[in-house]
Formats: structure tokens, sequence, C-alpha cells
């Protein structure tokens, strides 16, 4: 039984055509029929290409010649392609430095913005804390003022009584979006 099962899976190969894919929807569907017939193969994905670098200039050049006359007819294609690849790196080099710029720059505006926001952090908070301690400077100059007065007894525990609920409050965390 097992050579009728062999013979069969042959016939099947042999009896299948080859397939041209004609757009690349089809390309596409055959790699991935193609990974998921065997899906414990491992599967290698290519990094990114990296960026282009020109070629280093050459140590020592033996034969300088010049786009003059008295140079052959084949030395001037030689000295183009030089010049070329010169100015191709020499451009590539200011492009780099360009950016090594922009990103200096980008760097040192990301510095200032922190530390302008931190500034006017501080500045805001120190603000809320002059708030917060004219508003219990007020409330504990109220409650001296009261006890002077000689006010029954049951007022002034109700009156503590307020003051613990409202420190309390003051207590509580105060949620602000997008702060820390």
């Amino acid at each position: 039984m097992a050579d009728g099962s062999e013979k069969e899976s042959a016939k099947e190969k042999s009896s299948e055509k080859p397939v041209i894919p004609r757009t690349a929807t089809e390309i596409q569907k055959r790699k991935l029929e193609k990974l998921m017939k065997d899906p414990d193969k491992t599967v290698t994905v290519p990094d990114r290409p990296k960026q282009w670098k020109p070629s280093d200039p050459p140590e020592f050049i033996r034969f300088v010649m010049g786009s003059s006359a008295g140079a052959g007819s084949g030395e001037f294609h030689v000295y183009r392609a030089t010049r070329r690849r010169e100015y191709n790196r020499v451009g590539f080099i200011e492009k780099m430095t360009e950016q090594y710029e922009l990103d200096e720059s980008y760097h040192k505006k990301l510095e200032e913005n922190k530390t302008q926001a931190e500034e006017r952090t501080a500045k805001k908070r120190a603000k809320r804390q002059r708030k917060k301690q004219k508003k219990l400077g007020s409330k504990r100059k109220k409650d001296e003022k009261k006890e002077e007065d000689g006010d029954d007894d049951e007022k002034q525990v109700s009156g503590s009584d307020n003051d613990e609920d409202e420190n309390d409050e003051d207590e509580e965390p105060h949620f602000v979006v997008g702060g820390q």
C-alpha cells in the first residue's frame, strides 16, 4: 500500500503544470503557500539596507592625469569617473555634516524646552504653595479670633471638625491632565 501512495503523489507532482504568476498578488500567494507547506521551517527576514556610503579615496594615485590634450583617448573617461567619485564623496561628507548639525540643534532645542517647562512648573508650584499657605494662615487667624471671642464650647468643637474636614480635602491628591 505504501507503494501505491507514493505512486499517487508522484502522479500529482507530474500532473501539476508549473504556474507562472502574472501579478504581484499571485507571486505573494505562491510565497505564502510555500511558507505554509512547512510551518516548522525557520524564516529569515533580511535586514534593512544600510545607508549608502561612498568608497574611501585611494591612498596613492600613481597615474595623475587630467583632461588635457596630452592624455590618451581613454584617459579622459578614467579622469571623469575619478572626479565624479570624488564629488560624490565630498557631497556625502557635506550632507552628513549638515545632518549632524541639524540633529545637534534639535537636541539643544529639546533641552531648552525642557528647562523652560521645568521653570514654569516650578514657578506655578511655588504660587500654589503660597496660595495654600495664605489660605491656611487665614483659617488659623479665624480660629484664633473665635477662641478669643469666647464662643460656646459646642461651637468651638463644631468649628474644629470643619477645619479637619477642610484639611482632609487639601490632602486629597489633585490630578492634572498630562501632568506627572
